[in-house]
């Protein structure tokens, strides 16, 4: 699995960063995820953070 963060569409809200900072980081005011495979042990954790994003700016793809 692998997360995107749709820059047009973030708002900088924090929340992804704060639920899964394994995947998820803030980049001046808006959120970036990793490059590459989400670890693991922190899946549950990135989808729990794009389904929780207020504008829905974050995919999750398999």
């Amino acid at each position: 699995m692998k997360a995107f963060v749709d820059p047009d569409t973030c708002i900088g809200c924090t929340q992804c960063a704060g639920l899964c900072p394994e995947v998820f980081s803030m980049e001046g005011s808006l959120a970036v995820a990793i490059s590459g495979e989400i670890p693991g042990e922190a899946a549950p954790q990135a989808v729990q953070a794009a389904e929780n994003c207020p504008v829905s700016a974050i995919r999750i793809d398999n």
